[in-house]
């Protein structure tokens, strides 16, 4: 008789995300052409050096120290020093940013996790899975979707600390909607914080893909309350590789450590020794890595700009990107028009996008924004991201890239946003 669980089982959905590069992956398998803007991978491969050290040290296949290699921390604590100041003791490697925010819930046995509409699809799904409360922050459109401090002290007063202290997250450049923070806004950010004694985890993944070089980290600002995320996936585009990095703050490394590595240590054990020894060499001050990162910005910069232009002038509500790769359009101007369609939500906006131009969109679903509202994440990474970093290097970086540079280097984001355009006007 077989084992009853269905009552028993935590449920988990799986990330929407890594969902539709499948159902992408499987059109493809079809022999149809898929313009892929649904999942957020980086077009780009990590510079030659940092591939050559992953091969040159496939050979070590040692357990390392569960909080990571001491000469990564010291190379991570260096290369992010004019960022936050942070002692290579206080940096926990990890086997990507995801795992780590994880394991700082699990730390606590409950927690009020506050969570700024939109943000990433892992947040909601992972505090649940440490058994704590969410709260949900809804932002708005004429605010950039930027976090009010008024809405974060409200959202305080509206729980009981009985469950626990409040745990914020916020990701800036932002996925989904690639925008970010000005310094004051992170000033009054950290005032509340301080004032609420609110521990925030700074996801900044994409901070060194800010397209004008100009991340503020919000340690910066709330130096004893950010947890500051970083890692390889987006700006060394080494998602794969799995290497994140978690920066405590001082006064809670010593509690909050023994914790994390004690939970690390019952479950991932440590990060690839060959990938800790490789992401040494990602973490320096190399002419290379200076030069890889202000040519992804440029290119990202180019396209994320080009295709603001496409969707605002075809009529969709969207803010200019200011860093990472995302866009976060709200097809809502065209309503009356898609629910005479039978499209009442973004899932169907999507499925139907889909379905008639194979343009993949995510459903602003994922992202924690209401099913009727037609918003949706779009990723603009669809291109030969080794062909374009080699052309733009042809190109001095104080010259602007030629005006055929998309159509070149990036075919198929440009003919996938003409599809959506299209599809558009003729509904």
């Amino acid at each position: 008789m077989p084992i009853i669980i269905k009552d028993t089982v935590r449920k988990s959905d799986p990330s929407e995300t890594l969902l539709i590069n499948e159902l992408s992956t499987e059109k493809e398998s079809k022999g149809e052409t898929v313009f892929k803007f649904g999942f957020g991978q980086s077009p780009f491969f990590p510079p030659d050096h940092v591939i050559e050290s992953l091969g040159k040290h496939a050979g070590r296949k040692e357990y390392m120290s569960v909080q990571g290699l001491k000469s990564l921390r010291d190379a991570i604590a260096q290369f992010h020093r004019h960022d936050f100041a942070c002692h290579p003791d206080h940096i926990l490697v990890g086997p990507g940013s995801k795992m780590l925010i994880y394991l700082v819930l699990a730390a606590f046995k409950k927690a009020r996790v506050a969570l700024v509409t939109p943000s990433w699809v892992s947040y909601e799904p992972q505090a649940h899975l440490a058994g704590h409360k969410v709260i949900r922050i809804q932002t708005k459109y004429e605010d950039r979707w930027r976090l009010k401090p008024e809405q974060l002290t409200q959202a305080c007063k509206d729980t009981s600390p009985e469950d626990g202290p409040v745990i914020l997250i916020l990701n800036y450049p932002g996925n989904p909607d690639g925008l970010s923070y000005r310094q004051d806004e992170l000033r009054e950010i950290a005032k509340v914080a301080r004032d609420h004694n609110i521990l925030i985890i700074s996801d900044e993944i994409y901070g060194l893909l800010h397209h004008q070089g100009q991340h503020v980290s919000l340690a910066k600002f709330y130096p004893e309350g950010t947890l500051v995320t970083t890692g390889l996936s987006k700006w060394c585009g080494a998602g794969g590789w799995r290497l994140g990095a978690l920066i405590l703050p001082e006064g809670l490394s010593s509690t909050l450590k023994e914790s994390l590595i004690g939970i690390a240590s019952e479950t991932y054990s440590c990060v690839s020794s060959p990938v800790q020894l490789a992401a040494i060499e990602a973490y320096q001050d190399h002419p290379e890595i200076t030069s890889f990162l202000a040519h992804q910005r440029r290119i990202l910069s180019l396209i994320g700009q080009w295709v603001y232009k496409q969707l605002s002038e075809a009529g969709a509500l969207v803010h200019s990107p200011v860093g990472g790769f995302y866009l976060n359009p709200d097809f809502g101007p065209f309503k009356a028009r898609l629910e005479q369609k039978k499209i009442t939500n973004s899932e169907q906006f999507c499925q139907r996008l889909a379905e008639e131009t194979n343009v993949v969109l995510l459903p602003g679903t994922a992202f924690g924004y209401p099913s009727s509202a037609w918003i949706t994440r779009l990723a603009y990474v669809d291109f030969d991201g080794k062909q374009a970093l080699k052309k733009s290097k042809e190109i001095p970086l104080k010259s602007p890239l030629p005006d055929t540079f998309l159509k070149d280097q990036c075919p198929k984001i440009v003919t996938g946003i003409q599809r959506l355009v299209t599809w558009l006007n003729d509904l």
